[in-house]
């Protein structure tokens, strides 16, 4: 690793964490947003993933008051994001922010105004709309779907259908999340076998396992483009370890009597996965990522069996946010 060492910001209160992967045109815009936050008791640390496309001319001394660092591998979304969270050692909270996703002036401020006001939460999701049109929903954080399918509440809805009340959801998408840094140290941080994708979601269970709850913010806003660097959610790359990663987040985290109960259903959601992306011409990379699901369960149960003997929650809790609507709404 190597530190690309710049004047930072005043240590305060929050930081801000971005992982970077050939992502500078929008990074910057992500960047300029950031300095217009009316809360500004921050500091942003960028980690650049081994970018194999050099900064522009000029980048590094246009962002001279943001703290880069730039490792000489890509070591993946979560393990870049566990990197961040030792080296923000200092901060009480942490907001994940993707290089894609763009903040309105008062983002910030209303995470932590939520925060605040909401003891009894330590994740605070944010309401993603669409970057090409403001209109539509990107996503309301994640849903958890009894089979084990994941995906992003809302998505594709007009803006105007959904509540803008704070409400309990089952976890943030972290691309634009305010978690209490504490117990993301707590639990382990992101899970570096997943690489990227559905890693928050794995992340976000394992905090309700401890006890841990996720209050959306509608009043946060972030307009996100989504897989900007990865090809688009139905590339090679995504499919692979997003139906990867799938099997291993059930694996690891549902509770008990669930796990067996639920297991049928999650066998049938991974087969009828594999049908549509063999009819999708994605047969090869489907059934690549379901057989490299499967070559690493032994690793993932010793994973569950930690994490379950530290669950602090009955399994009931957890039943009663989990998503168990027969199509997605």
């Amino acid at each position: 690793m190597s530190v690309f060492d710049q004047p930072a910001q005043a240590s305060g209160s929050i930081g801000v964490v971005i992982v970077n992967w050939n992502s500078w045109g929008v990074l910057s815009r992500c960047l300029e947003a950031l300095q217009g936050q009316t809360f500004r008791d921050f500091k942003v640390l960028v980690i650049d993933n081994a970018s194999t496309n050099p900064a522009p001319d000029g980048f590094f001394l246009h962002h001279r008051n943001i703290k880069f660092v730039l490792n000489q591998g890509n070591l993946g979304f979560a393990a870049a994001n566990n990197q961040a969270m030792k080296l923000l050692g200092d901060f009480e909270w942490l907001a994940l922010l993707n290089p894609d996703a763009f903040p309105e002036p008062d983002w910030l401020e209303r995470l932590v105004d939520a925060a605040r006001k909401n003891p009894d939460y330590t994740v605070f999701a944010s309401r993603q709309l669409m970057d090409g049109d403001r209109d539509l929903l990107d996503g309301d954080g994640d849903a958890y779907h009894i089979s084990g399918l994941v995906w992003r509440e809302g998505h594709g809805k007009r803006k105007d259908e959904t509540a803008d009340e704070p409400q309990e959801i089952f976890s943030p998408c972290a691309a634009a999340a305010l978690y209490r840094r504490d117990m993301l140290m707590t639990v382990g941080g992101f899970d570096e076998d997943f690489f990227c994708y559905v890693e928050d979601v794995d992340l976000g269970f394992r905090l309700r396992l401890m006890g841990h709850r996720c209050l959306l913010v509608p009043g946060a806003v972030v307009y996100h483009i989504g897989s900007a660097t990865t090809g688009g959610q139905q590339s090679d790359f995504a499919v692979y370890h997003g139906h990867r990663n799938l099997v291993w987040a059930y694996v690891k985290n549902m509770p008990g009597y669930l796990f067996w109960a639920c297991l049928p259903l999650h066998i049938a959601m991974n087969l009828a996965a594999v049908c549509v992306f063999v009819l999708r011409g994605k047969g090869g990379v489907i059934l690549r990522a379901k057989r490299d699901a499967l070559l690493g369960l032994p690793k993932m149960w010793r994973k569950r069996q930690n994490i379950q003997r530290r669950r602090s929650v009955y399994v009931v809790d957890i039943w009663r946010v989990l998503d168990k609507r027969m199509y997605r709404g």
